[in-house]
């Protein structure tokens, strides 16, 4: 690998990372949440066990983070146990709409 592509890895790696924080902090301001967005695992659960959101919290969510980032979530979509499966399954997702 040369030394510039390895550079742009290394510069474009914290990319998912800091979109999890940022999305961790959006999930905590929507919700008033009494805990730091730096205390929200990346793999936890997001929905029941882990942050405990319900479905009521989810959709708040959802909408919080569809205007932030002009991604469309739709509340009958087959895929959305997999997008709030976890923190970073979800900040994946916004990523990869993003892209679109």
């Amino acid at each position: 690998m040369s030394e510039k592509a390895s550079l742009l890895q290394q510069t474009s790696a914290p990319e998912p990372a800091a979109l999890e924080r940022e999305i961790a902090g959006l999930i905590v301001q929507a919700l008033n949440l009494d805990i730091d967005p730096r205390d929200i695992s990346p793999e936890a659960p997001l929905y029941g066990e882990g942050l405990g959101l319900d479905s009521i919290d989810i959709l708040e969510v959802a909408l919080v983070v569809s205007k932030q980032y002009g991604i469309q979530l739709r509340a009958d979509s087959e895929e959305n146990g997999e997008i709030f499966r976890s923190l970073r399954h979800f900040a994946k997702y916004v990523a990869a709409q993003r892209m679109k």
